[in-house]
C-alpha cells in the first residue's frame, strides 16, 4: 500500500520531516561531468542517514562476532584451526555471494530485501547465543555472512539513489556509519558479552530488530523511486570498450589489495607491534588503535565529497600513493611520531574506498549492485587473508619486520596512472 509518507519522499519532501522541498533545492546537489542539471534530484539526507545507521548496526553485529572468538574458543574447547574455519565460513558467505546478489538486483530490483537479509543476520545472532556445540556455530555465521552479502549491494545502491549527483558524500556518509558500528563491536563485547556469557549474544537481536523497522521504511522509499521501474529499459551508454573496462578494473583490485592488505596490518596486530617495540600496557595500546579507527571514519567521511569536487582519480592517487612516505616511516617512528602518523595514515589511506566504488560505478554504468557487491566482498576477503597470512608472516619472523614489508604496499598506487579519464569522458558524451 503507497503511503503518503511515500508520495512526500518521490515528490520532493523529506521522508522523515515531510516538508516539501523548495524548487531550488533540485538543482542544489553538485551533477557529476556532462550530467544535465535537469536530471539532477537533490540529495536526500534523511534516507542517507537512515542507511547509514543501519549500516553502523550491520558492522557493530559483524565485528562484535569477531570479537567474542576468546569466548567461544573456551566455551567449546576450539581449536584455532576451528576458530579459522568460522571466519572462513562467515567470510564465503558475506564475500563470495555479494557479486551475486548485485548482479540480480541490478536486473530484478528488490526494495524489500534489505530488511530480509537483516532478518537472516537476527536469525544468525539468536542461534549463536544458544548454539550447544561447533556445528551450529558455523550455521550461525553463514546466516550473519548472508545477511551482510544481502545488505551491502543493496544499500549501497540505496545511496546512490538518495545522492542527488553527489555519489561521492553519499558512498561517505554510508560508509562512516560501518566504520563506527566496527569499532561499536569490540568495545560492547568487552562491556556486554564477555562478562555475561553466550547468552548474552541474543541481546543485540534488538539491534537487528531495529534494523529490520528502519529498513522497511527505506524499501518504501526504495520502492517509489523511479530508477526502479526504468531499470528494464534502460540502456548504459558505454564510453569504454570491454578491454578498456576489464583493465580499469583490475588496477582498481590492485589498489583495493594493498589498501586493505595494509589495513589489516593495523587492525590485527596494531596493539602488539605497540606493546612488543614500546612495552605498551594493552589499555594504552588499545586507546591507540581506538585512534586510528577514529581517523579512519574522519577519512572515510572525507574522501567522498573531495572526489564530487575535484574528481575521483585525484582522490585515489592522494590516498594511496601519497600515503606512502608515512607508511614509510612507520616502523622507525617512536612512539610520539607513530601516535602522529598512524592518524595521518588512517585519514589519508581511508579516503580511498568511496572514490575508488564510485569511480567504478560510473566505469561501468547500470551496474550498481554487481560493483558495490564486487568492492565490498573482495575488500572483506582481503581483511581476512590479509590477516592470515601477515599473521604467519609475523610467526616466521617478527611483527615489526610486518610493519617493514606492508609499508611498501602503498607503492602499488602509481598504478592509477593507468586509470581512464571516465569523468572526462562522461563531459564529452
Amino acid at each position: 500500500m503507497e503511503t503518503s509518507l511515500d508520495k512526500r519522499a518521490i515528490a520532493g519532501a523529506s521522508p522523515l520531516t515531510g516538508s516539501a522541498a523548495p524548487a531550488a533545492a533540485a538543482s542544489s546537489a553538485t551533477p557529476l561531468a556532462g550530467q544535465p542539471a535537469a536530471k539532477v534530484q537533490r540529495t536526500v539526507y534523511s534516507v542517507l542517514g537512515a542507511i547509514s545507521f543501519s549500516h553502523l548496526l550491520n558492522d557493530m553485529i559483524q565485528s562484535l562476532i569477531l570479537a567474542i572468538y576468546p569466548m567461544l574458543k573456551d566455551n567449546f574447547s576450539l581449536s584455532f584451526g576451528q576458530i579459522g574455519l568460522i571466519t572462513l565460513t562467515y567470510q564465503i558467505t558475506a564475500s563470495l555471494l555479494q557479486p551475486l546478489v548485485g548482479i540480480y538486483t541490478d536486473k530484478h530490483p528488490k526494495p524489500y530485501s534489505l530488511p530480509v537479509g537483516m532478518g537472516f543476520t537476527l536469525a544468525g545472532l539468536l542461534l549463536m547465543s544458544m548454539a550447544p556445540n561447533f556445528g551450529l556455530l558455523l550455521v550461525a555465521a553463514a546466516l550473519v555472512g548472508c545477511g551482510s552479502s544481502v545488505f551491502h549491494p543493496e544499500s549501497s545502491r540505496v545511496a546512490r539513489m538518495a545522492s542527488g549527483g553527489r555519489h561521492g558524500l553519499a558512498q561517505s556518509l554510508f560508509q562512516v556509519g560501518g566504520n563506527a558500528g566496527s569499532s561499536l563491536g569490540p568495545l560492547l563485547a568487552a562491556l556486554i558479552v564477555i562478562p555475561h556469557g553466550q547468552r548474552s549474544i541474543a541481546w543485540f537481536s534488538v539491534a537487528a530488530l531495529v534494523a529490520i523497522v528502519v529498513l522497511a521504511q527505506i524499501g518504501r522509499w526504495y520502492k517509489q523511486h523511479p530508477s526502479v521501474k526504468k531499470v528494464r529499459s534502460q540502456t548504459a551508454h558505454a564510453t569504454l570498450s570491454r578491454n578498456q573496462v576489464m583493465f580499469a578494473m583490475g588496477v582498481l583490485i590492485l589498489l583495493v589489495f594493498s589498501k586493505y592488505f595494509y589495513l589489516a596490518s593495523i587492525n590485527s596486530y596494531f596493539t602488539f607491534y605497540l606493546i612488543d617495540k614500546f612495552h605498551l600496557p594493552v589499555q594504552a595500546a588499545q586507546i591507540h588503535l581506538f585512534v586510528f579507527l577514529a581517523a579512519v571514519a574522519a577519512g572515510t567521511m572525507i574522501g567522498g565529497p573531495v572526489g564530487d569536487r575535484i574528481g575521483r582519480k585525484y582522490v585515489i592517487w592522494a590516498s594511496i600513493l601519497g600515503v606512502t612516505p608515512f607508511t614509510l616511516l612507520l616502523p622507525y617512528a617512536n612512539l610520539f611520531w607513530t601516535g602522529v602518523l598512524t592518524v595521518i595514515i588512517g585519514v589519508v589511506l581511508a579516503s580511498a574506498f568511496s572514490a575508488i566504488l564510485v569511480y567504478a560505478q560510473e566505469l561501468i554504468p547500470g551496474k550498481v549492485g554487481m560493483v558495490a557487491g564486487l568492492f565490498f566482498g573482495f575488500a572483506f576477503g582481503l581483511g581476512g587473508i590479509g590477516a592470515a597470512v601477515l599473521g604467519e608472516l609475523a610467526d616466521a619472523t617478527s611483527i615489526a619486520y610486518v610493519y617493514k614489508v606492508c609499508s611498501f604496499l602503498p607503492l602499488i598506487g602509481v598504478l592509477t596512472v593507468f586509470l581512464p579519464d571516465v569523468e572526462g569522458k562522461r563531459a564529452k558524451a
